[in-house]
């Protein structure tokens, strides 16, 4: 399993940096405009040259409206900006075939400037809320599209977690359909360490964390500490190896 870790600008970024040995992916967002907000293209590039040059670097595009072309743009802006995963939250997206059609137009887009650039379709797991298109969707509409990833975070960042709104065996479905269309399978929001167990009995292939190694546990008030990214890795280690040799988790 990849750790995905979301710093919110320069500075956090070099906390990455410092601990870059224990994380796989550096995660670029701006939270303040939402779940998978996006920052600003100056800040992917510099945030490219921060961290090692073997660390990729995620771009968030925004919890994006029904708007395939404005996207899509978007989406060629942060991989010309220097990353490799480009997230799209289908925040705007009702049904199905409206994720399909963004999607299809960010895959062209990154694609055709990008090649080995890796495409996520994101959804969310609460998406009941927000009234978007149905999480167990999201798989199909990322194989459809001929995006790389699908993945859920959480929309609604006030103290529920992932699997408040998505139990463990509904995740493990949402896994096993991904893995099933040749899918990488992400997942995120508000992921703690007492998550780890499930998380890795499912098969997920990346998780992404924020809050979790933010001074507090606060991911807007809090910093990431470079010796929290260290833990969190040390217990994804431990299930890892729990679950590879058969042995029942602790947690």
């Amino acid at each position: 399993m990849l750790l995905l870790v979301s710093p919110d600008g320069i500075e956090e970024a070099r906390d990455c940096a410092k601990a870059a040995e224990h994380l796989d992916i550096v995660d670029v967002k701006k939270p303040d405009e939402g779940s998978l907000g996006a920052n600003f293209p100056w800040v992917i590039r510099e945030i490219r040259d921060t961290v090692p040059a073997d660390k990729p670097v995620s771009a968030t595009v925004g919890d994006v409206p029904y708007k395939p072309g404005t996207v899509a743009q978007a989406a060629l802006g942060a991989v010309v900006s220097g990353a490799t995963y480009i997230k799209v939250g289908l925040y705007g997206c009702t049904t199905p075939d409206q994720g399909i059609e963004v999607m299809r137009a960010v895959v062209r887009a990154v694609k055709d400037h990008r090649p080995d650039a890796l495409v996520v379709a994101s959804g969310y797991a609460d998406a009941h809320r927000i009234g978007c298109v149905n999480p167990l969707a999201v798989p199909d509409i990322a194989a459809r599209s001929g995006a790389d990833a699908a993945m859920l975070d959480t929309a609604v960042k006030d103290g529920t977690r992932l699997f408040d709104h998505v139990p463990p065996d509904v995740c493990a479905k949402f896994v096993g359909t991904a893995h099933a269309a040749g899918l990488l399978a992400a997942l995120a929001g508000s992921v703690t360490q007492a998550d780890l167990g499930p998380l890795t009995r499912i098969g997920t292939d990346i998780v992404g964390v924020r809050g979790a190694v933010c001074e507090g546990g606060n991911r807007t008030a809090g910093r990431i500490q470079p010796q929290l990214v260290a833990a969190f890795r040390a217990e994804m280690d431990r299930h890892a190896r729990e679950q590879a040799v058969g042995a029942p988790s602790a947690r």
